[in-house]
């Protein structure tokens, strides 16, 4: 008999890991592959980009420095901004 008790925690807590393994491949994996993707294109702007920030401003990459970009919005008007606040990059070349 007391092999049945030991089995019956077991299988109340098997639910609970199987829900664990659901969420971790359909939410919490391509997250993580997802924000791997988002820095390693942001690793890759270069100059003459064109770029487009997160709040929608579309801009062409004057110069690339550590942690920040200069973009040009429009003729005379340049903006410093964070790499991370860049959603994509309009047409990338080919890696």
């Amino acid at each position: 008999m007391p092999q049945q008790s030991a089995a019956g925690p077991l299988i109340q807590l098997f639910p609970l890991v199987l829900i664990f393994v659901i969420f971790y491949f359909l939410l919490i994996r391509p997250q993580k592959q997802k924000e791997k993707e988002h820095l390693k294109m942001l690793s890759g702007i270069n100059k003459n980009d064109e770029v487009v920030t997160l709040s929608g401003i579309h801009g062409t990459v004057i110069n690339v420095k550590e942690k920040t970009l200069i973009l040009r919005i429009d003729e005379n008007v340049k903006i410093e901004i964070e790499k991370s606040s860049i959603a994509y990059i309009k047409n990338p070349k080919s890696i």
